[in-house]
């Protein structure tokens, strides 16, 4: 059976597989999902719509699934995913989504610390990890493996690229390229994210070819139609160097320099 402290409030629809576990005093609302082994900490609300997967561990007064902060919802049904093992820490709070998308999505192994906001229609990836005060607006998407130091704001429809590392208390108004290290004010390439990339199984080869990418893409004085026809013309283009390509053409709200 599900081990509910005898104070937390459950809806009688909401679904708990039996091996959950929730604390004292906290709230769970009707249309929710919670996968096995799951642990709901003290004080914890979690709203209609979350849906959260098995051996996730959400902490004291995070809110999980609260309506979106966005003047265009209409109270239509949205939902708010969360992936397996993923860990929330104290006072997080997690939005569903709007009609836009229809939900706020947030992968597995994951680490959202303390204070940290996930906002309407958020795509967030697969071991993530948000330091404290990191602040999502609507439409922000993290790739896979980002890190994002604390008290960091991310501009509504930004884009952050796999295995990239923002530092804390920077801003970023404009899309963070994959596997780099970005920082300053205003926010700009720092090098690349050589010691993530190095401990996640990249070898020096690949490492030797995006550090070359990059310094043509950033220290070349091209535009970056000609960039892309120096490395195409200079390097060997293995799928790392197209996805960085790749996500440099789809920017929308442009990249930072």
């Amino acid at each position: 059976m599900a081990k509910i402290h005898p104070t937390a409030i459950i809806d009688p629809k909401a679904e708990l597989a039996d091996s959950v576990s929730v604390g004292a005093f906290s709230i769970i609302r009707g249309d929710v999902k919670i996968a096995e082994d799951t642990v709901i900490h003290s004080h914890v609300l979690v709203d209609d719509g979350a849906r959260i997967g098995r051996s996730c561990d959400i902490h004291h007064g995070a809110v999980i699934g609260s309506p979106p902060q966005d003047l265009k919802y209409a109270g239509e049904p949205t939902t708010l995913e969360i992936g397996d093992f993923t860990v929330i820490r104290e006072y997080a709070d997690l939005n569903r989504g709007t009609v836009s998308t229809n939900k706020t999505s947030v992968g597995a192994h994951c680490l959202l610390m303390a204070y940290s906001h996930v906002a309407h229609d958020c795509v967030v990836g697969d071991r993530v990890i948000l330091a404290n005060g990191v602040q999502l607006a609507g439409h922000v998407t993290l790739e896979d493996w980002v890190i994002i130091g604390g008290l960091t704001p991310v501009h509504q429809f930004c884009t952050v690229g796999q295995h990239s590392f923002i530092g804390g208390g920077f801003r970023v108004v404009q899309d963070v390229p994959p596997y780099i290290l970005a920082a300053g004010e205003p926010l700009a390439y720092n090098g690349l994210n050589a010691v993530g990339l190095k401990r996640r199984g990249f070898d020096k080869a690949e490492i030797r070819l995006l550090r070359q990418s990059y310094r043509i893409i950033y220290r070349s004085k091209l535009n970056t139609s000609q960039a892309f026809q120096r490395i195409r013309s200079e390097l060997e283009i293995t799928p790392v160097i197209e996805n960085v390509m790749q996500f440099m053409d789809n920017s929308k709200r442009g990249i930072v320099r």
